[in-house]
């Protein structure tokens, strides 16, 4: 029972375009360290090194990367097959994962690992993910793509961070709108993680501890149920 009580879930977190792992534990860094308490984050680096100048050089050091290329338009993609390809190896081989958290690029791919999960098409060995936090994620735009990763409201507890001075306020909130019942966090600054008022900060920790307490119950019920069979 110590172990179950002790255990974390494990969240998978997606740094935007061309920045890194890093960056993205130092922006999740300003938010109150009690909303992940019972959380295990992995913060790995895209697997492209950035193919042009970000957008925090002389703010955090390099290297920086980024997890697939796309056109203005993002209609196109480049490198998308191999970045699903390369997420989904890793998630095989460094999870069980409980749910993914993203920013920007990272958000935006992990709700189509969500959305492709769902219909069957990967993933399909692994445990069904139990939560999504976007942060100015946007949906893809190419046909095909939707037509599978969109086909159904996502049935993950989702929350999206959308920000008001943020260019991709609009695709944040279509993004969500792919969810079942997602919780929306709207904050008046642009592209970028937020710093978190008071009311913000106590919705997503009643948010992330509604959903530990409901992980928590099942995994004590599955220990419980492993030693009734071991000694029956």
């Amino acid at each position: 029972m110590g172990d179950v009580e002790g255990k974390k879930m494990k969240i998978l977190c997606l740094h935007g375009f061309r920045t890194s792992g890093k960056f993205l534990k130092k922006q999740i860094s300003k938010w109150d360290s009690s909303i992940f308490a019972h959380f295990d984050m992995d913060f790995p680096d895209g697997i492209h090194p950035a193919g042009g100048k970000s957008d925090i050089e002389g703010i955090f050091p390099g290297p920086y990367f980024e997890w697939f290329q796309f056109n203005k338009d993002f209609t196109e993609y480049t490198n998308l097959e191999e970045c699903i390809n390369y997420l989904c190896e890793y998630i095989t081989s460094k999870g069980p994962f409980d749910g993914l958290l993203g920013f920007s690029q990272g958000a935006t791919i992990a709700a189509l690992l969500l959305g492709y999960q769902a219909q069957g098409k990967i993933l399909k060995d692994q445990p069904k993910m139990k939560l999504y936090v976007s942060i100015s994620g946007s949906k893809f735009r190419e046909p095909s793509i939707c037509e599978v990763a969109y086909k159904e409201p996502i049935k993950v507890k989702s929350i999206h961070f959308i920000g008001e001075k943020d260019w991709l306020k609009l695709p944040s909130e279509e993004l969500a709108t792919a969810f079942e019942n997602p919780l929306i966090i709207s904050h008046p600054q642009g592209h970028t993680v937020p710093r978190l008022d008071e009311d913000a900060v106590q919705k997503l920790k009643n948010w992330t501890g509604e959903i530990f307490l409901l992980f928590q119950s099942k995994s004590t019920a599955t220990s419980e149920d492993a030693e009734l069979g071991e000694t029956e």
